[in-house]
Order: C-alpha cells, then structure tokens, then sequence
C-alpha cells in the first residue's frame, strides 16, 4: 500500500488550546459553510474588456469595485442602491454582472434586463420578461435574447419585436428546454449563434414516455403531479434540433439520422454561422457521429468522423473553435483512454492530437493569440487536482499554474494577464494577477481559516492501491482530541459512481463541514473513491459497466480492509452513509456483505436500475433485456433477506430523479420477508434535502448513527 498523509495545518489543535476553542454546532456545520466559514474570495471577478483593468463585488453582492494591475487599491465603485436609483429599477445585487464592452455592462434580475454606462452614469430597462418566463439566454452582441414560457420557444428581439418561436398546445413537445434528463453536458436547451440572428434549440416529443405520478400533499385533498420519466429498456423521449433564423422568422428541424430515439448532443455554431455541428449518439451509447448540418436549411452536409466503443460512447464538450475567423476545431476525446484535445479541420480531417495525457483534460476555458494558444483545465499527475494548462497547435504544453490544488482561472481579452484562484488542503483560498508570462503581477485575496476559532479536527488524504492494482484516493477525518491509544467507531461515507470525485485537493479536501462534527462526536469519517469514479480515465471509470456495485464494493471494501489494520480503529462499530449512487451503495454494502457494517444510512437510493432512467441507466448497464443477470444482481430486491444490521432508509418524495418506486419496492421486499428496518420520509423534497430541512435531514442521520452503532 502507498500512501502520503497531509494535515490541514489550520486545524491541528494542541491539548492546551483545546479548551479555549469554540464547539461546532451541527446547524452550523450545515447551514454556514459556505456562509460563514467560507473562506474570503473575490467574487464575481470580471476582466473588464479591452483593459487592463477588473471588477469584483462584495461578499453580500451590494458593492461593486474596480481597480486595475497596476493600482494597489481597489476602488468602491457603485452601490446597488445607487444603480437602482439611477435605473429607476429594484435589483437587489450585483449577481450575475457581464460586460457589455469597457464602459458599459448587463445586469438582470432573472426577468428585467438592464443596461448601465459607467462613463455617462445612465441607463436602461432593455427587457421586462413575463414572469412566467425561463431559461433565458442574453446575446452580448445583438442584445436579442430568448426564452421559454411552458414548453415553447419566444425571442425578444432588441428593436423590440416579440417573436413567438415555437406555438405548440401539445404538451408532448418540449421546446427550448435540456433533453435527455441533462446527460452528456447538456446543460440548457436555446443555443445562439454567434451573430445573434439564429437560435438553435432542443425539441422533444414525450408522447412515448409514461407519465410518471408524484403527489402534492399542499393541496387539499391531494394532487398528481406527473412527470414524464423514460425508464431502462422502456420507450423514450424522440429528440429534434431546430434552428430559428430572425431574418425569415421561419424554422428548420434536424432529426437524428439514425433511430427516432437516438440522442442530438453537445450543439454548437461555426464562427461562420453557416453551419451546426451535432454530435448524435445511438440509444445503446456505443456509436457517436459528429454530424454537420446547414444552419439555414438544416441539410445534412457531412459526418466529420465516428467513435465507437463496446462499452459507452459519452461526449461531453461540443466542439470548440480557438480561431473566431475559422471553421477549424477542438474535438475533446477521451478515445485513447484520457479526455484530450484533438485538432481537425472542418473536412473532419485531423491536423493534430494536440494532447496525449495519461490524465483527464477537463474542459477548455479560453484561447489567446488568434486561437494558437489554448487554455485547458486538467487533474494532472495527482488526480485531486484541477490545474490550468495551455497548449499551442503544435503540441506545446505548458503547466500555467504554480500551486497544486483546485483553481480558478480568467483570461484578460488581450491575453497579457490572467487571474488565477486556488484553494488546496492547507489554503483555504487565494488569489493573484499573473503577466502571461508567468510573472506575478498583484496579489488579491488570502483568506484566513474562519473555523481557526473551533475545535476541528484534522484531514487526512492518502493513497491505497485496489485489489487490481488501480490506486485508490482516500479521505480520513480525525476529531480534534484524536488519541491513538484510543478505538474509534467509522462512519464510511461513500458516493462511488461515475462523474463524481468526493476526495479532492480543495479547502477541507472535498469534505462536508458536518463530518468534521461527527469527528467531534469520536467519531473517523472516512471516504474512498473506487474504480467508476470521476476523473480517473475511461479504463477506470469503464470496469463498472453492466455489473454496478460490484468493482465500487470491492474497493470499498479494501478501504475497510485498511481501516481495520489501523490500531485504532473499533473495527466491531462500523456504520456506512450515501446518497443517490451512494445510497445505492451503502444499500448494497448492507445487504451484499452484512457481516461488516453495523449500521448504514441510505438516501435516495437507487434499488433497482430497472427503475431508472433510460438515458445514464443504460449507459452503464445497457438495457434490462441485454443484461438480465447483471440487472438481478445489482437489484437490492435480490439481497433483502440477507441484511443483519440497522438499516434507514430516506427519500424525498417527489423525487424526479430517483423516484420513490425504488424506495418503496425495497421497503415492500423487507415486508414480505418479515425483516425489520426503517424508513423516512421528506415530504415535498425532490433528489435533494435542501434549505433549513437539510439541517433536519443530516442531524436524523448522524443520530441514527450515533445511536444504533454501539
């Protein structure tokens, strides 16, 4: 076993101080993280464009400031309540600001837009949306701006025309929204060109999806409040991308070429604005075309090139253009084993692979000398960290980034600075201007520890390698008085399914503020990230496929195996918490293997993959009828009888993302075979417990913990 253990030096409390220290309460752990023991940041940084000069605003959003490289002082520049007065509007911040151009930037509220002019001190209402409007999407350059109300499409123009795009009474077609339950990096459903005069979007007919029944128990007597929900192996949603030209006030579709119910994915214009590139994956996720379709007519022009795996075909990142004046492209592929970049012509010619890491390149954030130089982020050699890379087109790469950690990065517009931020696991946040050239311009931010004053243990990140020789990151959190003479009962907080990386090289190393008061309570609170985790290449990620749970378990289990060879660990009281993939997982630690957690705690969790959606569930288990004997054995129906310890189980219960059904057949099973247990509900919650309920949801945890693990 390797391993490397860092302290959180902040954190080390002596025996003499511990006395003077604070306690933590359990609501603050989990209502002020972010509030009051966030650490100091500058928010809302903005290069001001064409200028060497930025933005920042206070930490409540009520003040805005400039100042520039060169300037040792920040300068307060306006208040909120100022720009309202001058706008005659009724903001309540700066949340959100984006510069229009060096003297004038774009503040909304959500529903009203608003134009200001530093220089003049005027401006203007430039939108008043209906408030039933959402997603909208503002275009810097044309100013027009587009958005939903129901399930269609409207665009407000800046010469004042209201265009209505999409008119369908059919509640079966979905308009401007994400498609496919937002998987491959969908994110939004309206998408502009870059001259601002056509708007691509998502289309979606439902008709095939069975509407799915969630209860509001607001009204009285109670209300359905369906949903439509394609679950594994049943039928889907048929997807379409239409392009709307402003000119014409007409519209194109774009179906998928393939089956009716393949996935349109990952859109984006050419700087030409000529042409719309989509990359379309078939329903088994194993085949993707990145196709080329006329923006004016929607004709399908050309296939760039394919990408076919037998596992799962998966983009994420629609193809990006370094040169605004070229066609050109950067492809990010993770075809040899690891996300990176690959450079084509628009033939779908490559020119060069222009990365050839053995570690994940993340996403591109920014490009400089006319599209030569790339900005990139990526975890580098120790996969906790997001570091800032760039590359030209020849292959040239270059570590930007001094400090290991997680970090932040901002480009100026001339590309002769950059603002760099990080956080690791001794600072809590820091931020510096760097010339492009590597040299430090201005410090700006390095906040302190505000739980300094608070009995806090420490953390400790470590290295173990896995049964097949994968190295395996690991998060150990002590209490404050910690004792090695002393046994210790763990709490094994797990997630350990695909995109997710829980141990990370951040402030508090990727960790929730309330493990370090279960540490109080005398408590280790221990995580491992196992093979079908984030960030670690398709190989580790991929052993996952059509048997979930089990690699995930087996390298749980040899965390386990570590934590029971440390001398202080109380090997007799070890309790198991997750969440969604990680509810499924201690659900599945309890059942499959009972002999060696005492006591789990499961929310939302997924129980039978046959109940979850089509789109990621299939991706990794392929459809049930493909794969009978994995979805039997990754089913917690299979495994009921077996459970010996304490299990709680909690969902939301309008859930729309695991839905109750799989809570509800497991409780069902446990009745059916007489085996005590205990379930809870949150009533009106959806996937997550959030708001003032959470504090509710992690104390009902934690006591259960506390009071059955003895």
């Amino acid at each position: 076993m390797v391993k490397y253990i860092l302290f959180i030096g902040a954190f080390i409390v002596s025996t003499g101080l511990s006395a003077q220290k604070k306690e933590l309460t359990l609501k603050d752990a989990v209502m002020n993280q972010y509030r009051t023991f966030g650490p100091d940041r500058i928010n809302g940084f903005e290069w001001i464009p064409n200028t060497d000069c930025y933005s920042f605003v206070s930490r409540n959003y009520q003040i805005l400031y400039k100042s520039s490289v060169a300037e040792t002082k920040d300068r307060e520049w306006y208040t909120i309540q100022r720009v309202n007065e001058i706008l005659g509007a009724e903001l309540t911040s700066f949340y959100g600001l984006s510069w229009k151009n060096e003297n004038e930037f774009v503040l909304s509220d959500g529903t009203k837009y608003y134009e200001f002019n530093t220089v003049t001190n005027k401006g203007k209402q430039i939108y008043s949306l209906d408030e039933a409007a959402e997603n909208a999407l503002f275009h810097d350059g044309s100013q027009n701006i587009a958005y939903t109300k129901g399930n269609n499409v409207y665009v407000n123009t800046a010469s004042g025309l209201k265009l209505i795009v999409t008119d369908n009474s059919d509640k079966n077609i979905v308009s401007g929204q994400a498609i496919a339950r937002s998987e491959f990096g969908i994110t939004g459903g309206l998408f502009w060109s870059n001259d601002g005069q056509h708007l691509a979007f998502y289309q979606k007919n439902e008709s095939n999806v069975h509407e799915y029944p969630l209860v509001d128990i607001n009204q009285t007597p109670a209300e359905l409040m369906p949903i439509k929900y394609p679950m594994a192996g049943q039928k889907s949603e048929n997807p379409k991308v239409g392009i709307y030209h402003l000119a014409t006030k007409q519209t194109v579709f774009i179906s998928p070429k393939g089956a009716a119910d393949d996935y349109l994915t990952n859109i984006t214009f050419t700087p030409d604005n000529q042409f719309v590139i989509i990359a379309e994956v078939n329903r088994d996720q194993n085949h993707m075309w990145l196709n080329v379709y006329e923006a004016k007519s929607g004709a399908f022009v050309r296939t760039l090139f394919e990408e076919t795996n037998d596992k799962w075909v998966e983009p994420e990142h629609p193809a990006f253009f370094p040169n605004k004046k070229s066609n050109n492209f950067i492809w990010i592929s993770e075809r040899d084993g690891f996300n990176n970049l690959y450079y084509y012509d628009f033939s779908g010619k490559l020119i060069k692979q222009l990365t050839k890491n053995k570690f994940v390149v993340k996403d591109i954030i920014d490009t400089k000398k006319d599209g030569k130089l790339i900005y990139f982020t990526a975890t580098g050699e120790n996969a906790t960290n997001t570091l800032v890379y760039s590359v030209d087109l020849t292959g040239k790469q270059t570590l930007v980034t001094r400090n290991e950690g997680t970090h932040e990065f901002r480009l100026c517009t001339n590309g002769a600075y950059y603002m760099d931020a990080f956080s690791n696991h001794t600072t809590a946040f820091s931020s510096m201007i760097w010339t492009s050239n590597g040299k430090m311009a201005k410090g700006l931010v390095t906040s302190k520890d505000k739980l300094g004053d608070y009995k806090i243990g420490t953390s400790e990140i470590s290295t173990l390698t896995g049964k097949d020789g994968s190295i395996l990151y690991t998060r150990l959190i002590k209490p404050s008085n910690f004792d090695p003479t002393k046994k210790y009962p763990v709490l094994v907080y797990v997630y350990g399914g695909p995109h997710a990386q829980m141990v990370t090289n951040s402030w508090l190393d990727g960790a929730n503020l309330w493990m370090f008061w279960m540490a109080e309570q005398g408590y280790l609170v221990y995580t491992l990230d196992g093979r079908g985790s984030g960030e670690r290449g398709f190989t580790f990620e991929s052993q996952i496929h059509r048997q979930l749970g089990n690699v995930e378990m087996e390298d749980q289990l040899s965390g386990v195996d570590y934590l029971k060879s440390l001398p202080y660990v109380d090997a007799s009281r070890l309790a198991v918490h997750g969440w969604s993939f990680g509810g499924f997982m201690t659900t599945s630690l309890m059942l499959r293997h009972p002999e060696v957690f005492q006591v789990g705690v499961a929310g939302g969790p997924v129980t039978d993959w046959k109940y979850y959606e089509i789109m990621y569930g299939e991706r990794y288990m392929d459809r049930p009828e493909q794969n009978l004997k994995g979805y039997e054995q990754a089913s917690l129906m299979t495994h009921a009888g077996n459970l010996k310890g304490d299990l709680l189980l909690i969902h939301g219960t309008v859930d729309d993302v695991v839905v109750m059904q799989h809570n509800f057949a497991l409780v069902k099973k446990f009745v059916d075979l007489g085996i005590q247990m205990d379930f809870f509900p949150y009533p009106m919650h959806k996937h997550n417990v959030t708001g003032k309920d959470r504090v509710h949801l992690i104390e009902k945890v934690l006591t259960y913990v506390l009071e059955n693990n003895k």
